[in-house]
């Protein structure tokens, strides 16, 4: 059965972290339902890129994913942060053990003051590691601990998306091949994930 993935898009999201994991997991047969935290479905980027969203929140707060991708960017981190229907989305699939796949600023901005990191293991981008309190940072590309994904960056986002991609279909030749395709080299190593 073919993995659904909810790509949270709040004004001010990031867009490469977005796109690029987008674009990477449907390369690989992954389902990404684009999904608007906002009052409408067209989202504007962090750099001003509107986006049209596959649905509102509000259209699918009940439905289950297989992961929860969260985008950073300083607005889109900002919004989903003080956004109550997209933390209860994301408490709710965490809780039922599904992937919650925050990069860049998103586990420190948008998980951490929600109590959702948990003291697990977790990365992110810049400095804002040093207000967490319930995670423990990690230095590298990509983290993972249980069903917490995270990647460090915008300059991560192929590293987090292909980890991603692994960890959704257990196939790393398909996502090795498929790396090797766009001529990227993955630097994590996807079977220790």
């Amino acid at each position: 059965m073919k993995s659904n993935i909810a790509l949270l898009l709040a004004p001010g999201f990031e867009e490469a972290e977005a796109i690029i994991t987008l674009d990477i997991l449907s390369r690989l047969g992954i389902h990404v339902t684009t999904v608007a935290c906002d009052q409408q479905r067209t989202v504007v980027s962090y750099h001003a890129l509107p986006v049209t969203a596959d649905f509102l929140l509000s259209e699918c707060a009940e439905k289950n994913f297989d992961a929860v991708v969260i985008p950073g960017g300083p607005e889109g981190t900002n919004n989903l942060a003080k956004n109550t229907q997209a933390i209860a989305f994301i408490r709710r699939h965490d809780q039922a053990g599904k992937l919650i796949c925050p990069i860049c600023s998103a586990a420190a901005k948008v998980l951490a003051p929600h109590g959702l990191l948990r003291g697990r293991r977790y990365v992110c981008s810049g400095t804002f590691y040093e207000t967490v309190t319930d995670g423990v940072y990690v230095d590298l590309p990509v983290v993972k601990d249980g069903n917490l994904l995270s990647g460090q960056g915008v300059g991560a986002a192929f590293d987090f998306a292909f980890s991603l991609a692994y960890l959704l279909t257990g196939n790393d030749v398909n996502v090795t091949e498929q790396a090797e395709h766009i001529n990227y080299k993955i630097v994590t190593d996807l079977t220790q994930l």
